[in-house]
């Protein structure tokens, strides 16, 4: 197999097609990822993630003696882009499914399309309003947003925690963070005194974290998955904000720690088991497919493995097994099936599909994480 790759120029052509040598009986996966631009923290290492798997498959022969091809679009976290190159794939390219966006806002631009061109979607985004209501062929890997404040509410009343600043950024995450946490927050006892939105493409944060020190807050809640996210840490700490800092599980990627530097530490967040793997018992159930991936991904690329690319390897196993389970590559034939699949092990945790869950993870997917000393640690241990 032959894997073209234009990474390093992903600005000029905007596409990377991994395509076997034989172009003919193939199966034909689109992937709409933000390589490049503000979201690129995640998309990077998602088009990594899954030309690193269509290799391996179809060294592997394939699926049911079918290769994978998989074409590439660079979105640069543009809903306006996805839409087009979604479009590019259903219409022009008859993929069977598309893998992506990385983003939620793209995500929701483009699930209508996926759902009327009956073109399976397994998006790499967080928020649940992308399943939720359930749209018959849109599905995502990540875990619910919900889930994630649950974690991080439960964690401040451990901490006697009562009062909260609130930043989140002006993109599709962020809102549907935004909500959850307001929605959330009485039944929680949580009471929210400021409540700050800021631009994605932020490079000084001061004003909104002054408003949230002023406010007496004993806690930061940041929801953003851009590296403005590190901007909110170092901004808080400059200005001596001395409360714990929060962050989604959008901040799964060392490279947010390292953009942040000292003040990085004693961030907390929920995330997978990913970010972890190394210290986890023998005998947790998703251990050896992470440590798999990991080792993988980190000796192929010499980088650390993150939560995002994660997202990708999640998508591809889960429409790899339901292909087999369906053995076809019928688009309803598949999709019926990624609806039934159950204990599919992944990074994100162990998914259980059902036609009223899209997302197939439950609470426990999450683990709560520290910066300590810049590295992932487990909160606690």
């Amino acid at each position: 197999m032959r894997i073209v790759r234009f990474l390093a120029v992903m600005l000029l052509f905007a596409a990377v097609t991994v395509t076997p040598a034989a172009a003919k009986d193939t199966i034909k996966v689109g992937a709409l990822l933000a390589v490049t631009g503000p979201a690129s923290f995640l998309g990077a290492p998602e088009a990594k993630t899954l030309e690193m798997m269509t290799d391996e498959i179809n060294k592997r022969g394939g699926i049911m003696g079918k290769k994978i091809e998989l074409i590439i679009k660079d979105t640069g976290a543009s809903p306006e882009k996805a839409l087009s190159f979604a479009k590019q794939l259903i219409e022009e390219d008859k993929v069977l499914a598309i893998i992506g966006p990385s983003t939620t806002g793209e995500t929701m631009k483009i699930k209508n399309l996926a759902e009327e061109g009956n073109t399976i979607l397994l998006s790499c985004a967080a928020a649940e309003v992308i399943v939720n209501p359930v749209a018959k062929y849109v599905f995502k890997t990540p875990q619910n947003d919900s889930f994630a404040v649950i974690k991080i509410f439960d964690e401040m009343k451990k901490m006697k925690i009562s009062k909260i600043a609130v930043l989140s950024s002006n993109t599709g995450f962020g809102q549907a963070g935004k909500v959850q946490i307001e929605k959330l927050a009485p039944e929680h006892h949580i009471q929210i005194v400021s409540n700050e939105v800021y631009d994605k493409s932020a490079t000084d944060l001061t004003a909104e974290v002054t408003k949230a020190k002023a406010s007496g807050a004993q806690a930061l809640l940041n929801w953003s998955i851009e590296p403005a996210q590190s901007i909110v840490i170092k901004n808080a700490r400059q200005i001596g904000f001395k409360g714990r800092i929060f962050q989604s599980h959008g901040f799964g990627n060392i490279k947010y720690v390292a953009a942040a530097g000292p003040a990085a530490e004693g961030v907390i967040f929920p995330a997978g088991r990913l970010l972890v793997a190394d210290v986890l018992p023998a005998n947790n159930p998703q251990k050896s497919v992470l440590m798999s991936y990991k080792r993988d991904y980190e000796r192929k690329f010499k980088e650390d493995a993150s939560t995002f690319g994660g997202h990708a390897y999640d998508a591809m196993t889960i429409l790899t097994r339901a292909i087999e389970k369906a053995h076809s590559t019928d688009s309803a034939a598949v999709r019926n099936a990624i609806e039934t699949l159950k204990g599919v092990v992944g990074t994100g945790g162990i998914f259980n599909f059902s036609p009223q869950d899209h997302n197939g993870l439950s609470m426990d997917s999450f683990v709560m994480l520290t910066v300590r000393k810049g590295k992932f640690a487990i909160l606690g241990n």
